[in-house]
């Protein structure tokens, strides 16, 4: 995607889709075809988190509806139009780099004769997590080319692993299954086999609250609060949990939602808001600064015609994403949340299950009456299993991307203000049920249940050129 910077020229404009890796996809939809002409707050923010300095678009003649092209960008910067002693600001960074999507590959990370479930970056893009079917958690040190740091042995599975999520400061990886035990890891061991209580401890810490009457449950999503002190996480029995690390107790229990509670995540630094979403369609807020009082959600978020799937959070306390079994991912505000939910009609059979049935032809196009979403993006498939989808990063995008992965094989990602799908991108041979995107290089991995870890990038070199990173 964009240009090949050996052939670039001050007077071009032209915005190039890539390559045989951008492809159209479903629904008679056609490659950047938009879905909607989203105005609202959101659409302004991203835009000015990724629009170049108006002083910058005014270098030579060119075409008003194509991006300002990356070589009169820097001819800009060279000339110090903007004022800022020759440096880009994050935005003008930005529109150069979200220019330059990770579709060329891909290149093999791993490959394992067992379904890979969950795969992520660290937070500053140095490690790389993949969790597989056969109960081994493998971390990639992605400075030292992908060598495995770590390949740990997952204690008492039961089923799959669900879930992982490595530690602000990446010292320790927790990872979950279809149990009430969530085991801790020491990442910076020198243990590259890690056998639980063999070569080393996998800390067990039981979310059970005692008076479940003997009920195991299992847990889907887990994740670490900003400041590493807690874990929430959402259950097959219909129940959050929060637990305090510091104090090595479950903290917290909340019956959220009628159904399997999928997905959580806190929604900005505070640890504050949490939320959740769950197979009764439902997405909620809670607030926990007011639950001295109640155990209420603080709003309830109608629009799924189906049960949730994943959630990521903007990181700003307002917006998130969801993908739904609906087959749509939808842009949230919170602000627009009400008290209650509003009905979900009886729009489908009550017989369809996502794991083994496709969806209904006729259920593709419906809408719910009540859907206070703010948008919705259609192409990709979620089926069989809980497929999740991201934020593009705020670093190299300005967030101006959602990215999700698919039944269908494919990993699609769409264009956040116009929901356009600017690339999907065709290898696996079965569906991608998570991927990743680098938090400062044009990089993304995709993990799928044909056991491939694969890597994608712009231009394919694993780096992107350093002049555009200051």
């Amino acid at each position: 995607m964009g240009y090949s910077l050996s052939r670039l020229t001050l007077e071009s404009d032209h915005f190039d889709p890539g390559n045989a890796a951008v492809h159209g996809v479903g629904n008679g939809q056609t490659p950047n075809k938009p879905l909607h002409n989203l105005e609202h707050e959101v659409a302004q923010l991203t835009k000015l988190r990724s629009a170049p300095n108006v002083r910058l678009t005014q270098i030579g003649p060119r075409r008003r509806d194509l991006p300002v092209s990356t070589v009169r960008m820097l001819a800009g910067r060279e000339g110090n139009y903007s004022g800022r002693g020759g440096r880009f600001s994050s935005a003008d960074r930005c529109h150069v780099l979200s220019r330059y999507l990770p579709v060329n590959g891909p290149w093999f990370v791993d490959r394992r004769s067992s379904r890979a479930y969950v795969s992520q970056f660290s937070a500053d893009g140095s490690l790389f997590i993949a969790g597989f079917q056969d109960g081994h958690i493998k971390i990639y040190n992605v400075d030292r080319e992908w060598k495995v740091q770590k390949n740990i042995h997952v204690q008492s599975m039961r089923w799959t692993v669900t879930d992982t999520s490595l530690s602000p400061d990446q010292c320790y990886l927790v990872y979950a299954s279809m149990s009430p035990i969530v085991h801790m890891v020491d990442v910076g061991s020198s243990e590259v086999e890690s056998r639980a209580n063999i070569t080393e401890i996998h800390e067990g810490l039981d979310f059970s609250s005692g008076d479940d009457g003997g009920y195991s449950f299992g847990i889907f999503s887990i994740k670490f609060s900003t400041d590493g002190h807690e874990l929430v996480a959402g259950s097959s029995d219909d129940s959050i949990y929060v637990y305090d690390l510091e104090a090595n107790k479950l903290s917290l229990r909340i019956p959220a939602h009628s159904s399997d509670v999928n997905t959580v995540c806190f929604s900005d630094e505070s640890g504050h808001l949490i939320y959740s979403g769950s197979d009764d369609t439902l997405c909620k807020v809670w607030d926990r600064r007011c639950f001295n009082t109640t155990r209420k959600p603080a709003g309830v978020l109608t629009g799924h015609l189906e049960g949730i799937a994943f959630i990521d959070s903007k990181g700003d306390g307002r917006y998130f994403i969801s993908n739904g079994k609906d087959q749509t991912i939808k842009l949230w505000d919170i602000r627009k949340m009400s008290s209650s939910p509003a009905r979900t009609p009886g729009l489908r059979s009550s017989e369809w299950d996502y794991r083994w049935m496709d969806y209904p032809p006729q259920a593709k196009d419906m809408k719910h009456p009540s859907d206070q979403s703010v948008a919705t993006y259609r192409g990709h498939s979620v089926l069989r299993t809980l497929i999740r989808c991201y934020f593009s990063p705020a670093y190299s995008t300005g967030q101006k991307y959602i990215y999700t992965g698919s039944h269908n094989c494919c990993v699609y990602i769409y264009d956040l203000v116009t929901g356009a799908q600017v690339a999907t991108l065709k290898y696996h041979k079965a569906p991608v049920r998570d991927c990743s995107w680098h938090p400062y290089y044009p990089m993304l991995v995709s993990s799928s249940w044909d056991g491939t870890v694969a890597k994608w990038e712009f231009p394919g070199s694993g780096e992107a050129p350093a002049s555009l990173y200051y």
